[in-house]
């Protein structure tokens, strides 16, 4: 859960950027911050990720009382936090692979662990067949997907998405928002700051609306203006060789989580793994949305396992220096 608690914050030239602001988003939402440029949502932003503090009040994430956060914790939170920017930011000496990778490179995954997740997360974008591409080899679309999958490569309880349409053509950006709707549907509480009107308008999910710093709205299935009309549901769409990598990464996951929790299986998970199996992959049939969204909790899940792991060995090597 995430919570501001009468937060204010104030930059030193004398700039209110946040006045007395309040307001929950519980696990797994998916929120508009909307606002004009200057109204406060990079610094909501900044504050979740501790790049400032609150001259007053009280930012909750999860356990983390934001605020009061020792200097050697806030990596361990920074890690929980998946990132996605306007202009990309990816590493242009970097290919594909490697740009997603480098967050796990840094705590240290091993080089197995390091290609099943990026394999993963690239097969769910739909680049798998990008990755050894560099940045100047992709489209900007493309190049914000790269951008997702490394904002989901620590699988993340949330996705902060600053601006994520800023750069892109339209049909681009709704793109990348679907696949934003996908990754929330499996779980991945979302927050995207935004002033594209008409995706707001179109996915009519709550909307936080910041002006000169201070929350004016927040409501359940808005939409940007109050006078929109629902235009169309977005949907991300993947070529079939795509959709074969996705549900092939799917599929060994399956096989690699039953190694350690072969009676933790639910009845769903087994029907997806039936479908999944060699001689239903021969047929045409293909898996559901729900199933895929099942399916990518699974991954979910199988990183989470991978990334606790880490944190632990991170974290006992932090205290070690200290």
């Amino acid at each position: 859960m995430i919570e501001f608690r009468n937060v204010t914050k104030t930059y030193p030239n004398g700039a209110h950027a946040l006045k007395h602001v309040n307001f929950k988003i519980k696990n797994g939402e998916f929120v508009f911050c909307i606002g004009e440029s200057g109204a406060g949502k990079s610094t909501l932003i900044k504050l979740l990720t501790c790049e400032e503090r609150p001259n007053e009040g009280t930012v909750i994430l999860g356990n983390y009382e934001v605020n009061r956060l020792q200097k050697r914790l806030i990596p361990n939170l920074r890690r929980k936090i998946g990132m996605i920017f306007q202009d990309f930011r990816l590493i242009e000496t970097k290919t594909v692979f490697e740009n997603v990778a480098f967050a796990l490179e840094i705590v240290g995954a091993s080089p197995i662990t390091i290609k099943r997740r990026v394999n993963m997360v690239l097969s769910v974008v739909g680049l798998k067949e990008k990755a050894n591409s560099y940045p100047s080899e992709l489209s900007g679309g493309e190049a914000q997907r790269v951008g997702v999958a490394r904002a989901m490569i620590n699988n993340p309880k949330l996705i902060v998405a600053d601006e994520p349409t800023g750069n892109l053509d339209p049909s681009n950006g709704e793109s990348i928002l679907a696949l934003l709707e996908e990754i929330n549907l499996a779980g991945t509480t979302v927050i995207c700051c935004t002033h594209d009107v008409g995706l707001v308008n179109m996915m009519k999910k709550r909307v936080l609306q910041l002006d000169h710093g201070e929350l004016i709205r927040d409501e359940d299935e808005a939409v940007y203006d109050k006078d929109a009309k629902k235009e169309k549901d977005l949907t991300f769409e993947r070529s079939d060789k795509e959709i074969e990598e996705m549900d092939r990464a799917i599929f060994e996951a399956f096989n690699y989580d039953q190694k350690d929790k072969q009676n933790r299986r639910n009845i769903r998970s087994k029907q997806i793994k039936n479908r999944l199996d060699a001689d239903s992959r021969k047929r045409k049939n293909r898996m559901s949305l729900a199933e895929r969204i099942t399916g990518m909790r699974l991954l979910a899940e199988t990183m989470n396992e991978e990334t606790n792991h880490l944190d632990s060995t991170t974290q006992s090597s932090e205290d070690s220096l200290n």
